[in-house]
């Protein structure tokens, strides 16, 4: 009963982070439609992570500051591998690709967790799983409107697969820092190293959206709840959930960003966008209901 309870915690976690994940277009929009970079966004987002984390735990529980040295590689993984790259890899696709290509592409990384969970950690490879993860895949090429993703060149589509293999690559060594550490802690070390990485790709252009108050309140709605807050859960989460379901799980961020693409943009609802967001909801339902 207390395992139950416990995978159920797991599973709003990780749920409820990949919400707030697919939020973030609510406070970028504005960010880039006054003329701020993808670069300097990178950098708001990460260095202010990193800030915002250091504070609220010197304040609450200064004993996620304390790791051992030969545990940093680690740390180097999760915040300049999974992080740092995956955005990185991500932008640069949604330049040179469409925004449709790019979500597509990115939506690769459940595949590619359940590939090297199965290689790493044996996890089982069930019918459960599979049929998640082609109701996820299948769910997100919908919701991205395939008919109008356009031609992906050579270049774009490497971005693309690079944004979906980084991006998995945080449940993977997520994983083995929390064999170590709490889900705090691994948090706070993750946006120490994703923060001081990301400052080598800002310009002085960075600080310009301070001189604006609804530019800094978007700031801070990237940085608390679209960053810190579905990191927090989506790394306590992995505490209780197995790497593969929990990025099958998180597959909810696309749905998000489409609902809200369509609530607060006024985004055209079509056919594929409707199907793919309830295959999406099947599959999450299906792994946050097994016992």
């Amino acid at each position: 009963m207390r395992t139950d309870r416990k995978k159920s915690s797991g599973s709003f976690c990780i749920i409820l982070g990949g919400i707030l994940w697919g939020c973030i277009g609510l406070f970028t929009r504005p960010m880039y439609a006054a003329g701020l970079s993808v670069f300097n966004a990178i950098a708001l987002r990460n260095v202010g992570a990193m800030i915002g984390l250091t504070l609220i735990f010197a304040i609450f529980d200064r004993s996620v500051f304390k790791i051992k040295p030969k545990h940093l590689p680690i740390f180097f993984g999760t915040g300049i591998i999974s992080i740092l790259l995956f955005t990185l890899c991500y932008f640069a696709c949604q330049r040179i690709c469409s925004l449709a290509v790019s979500g597509i592409l990115l939506y690769t990384a459940p595949a590619f967790v359940m590939l090297m969970s199965a290689l790493l950690w044996h996890e089982k490879m069930d019918a459960r799983k599979l049929g998640a993860l082609a109701l996820a895949i299948i769910g997100c090429v919908l919701v991205s409107d395939p008919l109008g993703a356009g031609r992906i060149s050579a270049a774009g589509l490497l971005l693309g697969l690079g944004s979906g293999f980084f991006y998995a690559t945080y449940s993977i060594f997520g994983r083995y820092a929390l064999k170590h550490y709490s889900s705090s802690t691994v948090t706070l070390w993750t946006f120490i190293f994703a923060g001081l990485g990301s400052l080598f790709f800002a310009n002085g252009d960075v600080l310009s959206v301070f001189g604006s108050v609804s530019l800094t309140i978007d700031v801070l709605g990237l940085v608390l709840l679209s960053t810190v807050a579905p990191y927090i859960l989506y790394t306590r989460g992995l505490e209780r959930t197995e790497s593969s379901r929990a990025s099958i799980m998180a597959s909810v961020e696309p749905v998000t960003a489409a609902v809200i693409g369509i609530a607060v943009f006024s985004e055209k609802m079509t056919v594929f966008t409707a199907a793919g967001i309830i295959c999406v909801l099947l599959g999450v339902f299906f792994l946050a209901g097994e016992k």
